[in-house]
């Protein structure tokens, strides 16, 4: 209980400094608070248009109902579908004539339904890449019965470079303000411990072990770290409020995961003991070379 007694009373002592010290670590963890809530969203919004991919397979007007049963019992066990949904002639025309307004007119005045039926098969996550999807349609495609198989190559072609864009630029601006952040809370915390040089070196005047005086630093390190985290935490969710708010048609906006939320605080705090083991450390082993 001690270390956690020096540690709180640190704070009453530095009040200035220790809140200098949390605010800088905070203001740290925003950015990068922000960024991993933009990035999170973005990852939500490619994915929401990935699992809308489908592959359609056209049938023919001879098909028989034994022959679609079959081939939906095979299809299903697939590894990479996760369902078969039947799409009938008159559900087709349906369709058409709900979203296709401007041609209501055609479909209404029609004597023969000109539409197939068709099968729909929706992808697991994992098999939505242009080769899975198109090893899928050769699949479907191989049943005498179906006369075509569609899913827009060129288009899930496309949906899959930008996830891999996304992906790319994501690690490479995460990992810069990753970076910025780590050092600028080591600096922080560093600077709070070099500034109580002096009453490091009265401890060791007076005999305490190297370990009696680090344990309140490394606690106050890790202290900082959680509650500069805290506060990141705060700000971010306050400006995800605001922006929700103000923009109505972002009510999509999704907040982060809490197990990211979790991870971010608790890295925080982990940061900030590091960055007071490698401070301390190197304040103390300079005391205790040679005069």
């Amino acid at each position: 209980m001690r270390p956690l007694r020096e540690a709180l009373a640190s704070y009453r002592r530095h009040p200035l400094l220790c809140g200098l010290s949390i605010g800088a670590v905070g203001l740290s963890l925003v950015i990068l608070g922000m960024f991993g809530l933009v990035a999170y969203n973005m990852g939500e919004a490619i994915g929401d248009v990935e699992r809308r991919v489908e592959v359609v397979g056209y049938l023919l007007d001879d098909a028989s109902p034994e022959q679609i049963r079959v081939a939906r019992r095979e299809l299903a066990a697939l590894p990479a579908v996760e369902e078969v949904r039947y799409v009938s002639k008159d559900e087709a025309l349906a369709n058409a004539r709900r979203d296709l307004v401007e041609f209501s007119n055609v479909y209404g005045d029609l004597r023969v339904n000109p539409l197939p039926a068709s099968l729909h098969l929706r992808l697991r996550e994992g098999f939505r890449t242009p080769e899975a999807v198109s090893e899928i349609a050769g699949d479907l495609e191989a049943y005498p019965f179906i006369e075509e198989a569609r899913f827009g190559e060129e288009w899930v072609e496309r949906l899959f470079a930008l996830r891999r864009l996304a992906a790319g630029t994501a690690a490479l601006v995460g990992g810069g303000f990753g970076l910025v952040a780590v050092l600028l809370v080591g600096t922080a915390v560093r600077t709070a411990i070099l500034a109580r040089g002096e009453e490091i070196e009265i401890m060791q005047i007076v005999g305490a072990r190297e370990g009696y005086i680090q344990r309140p630093f490394l606690l106050e390190g890790a202290i900082t770290g959680l509650t500069g985290g805290l506060i990141a935490l705060g700000v971010t969710r306050l400006a995800y409020t605001l922006v929700r708010t103000r923009f109505d048609g972002l009510g999509s906006l999704a907040w982060l995961p809490e197990r990211w939320v979790i991870a971010g605080v608790l890295a925080a705090s982990i940061l900030g003991l590091l960055a007071a083991v490698h401070s301390v450390h190197r304040e103390v082993g300079r005391a205790y070379g040679p005069w």
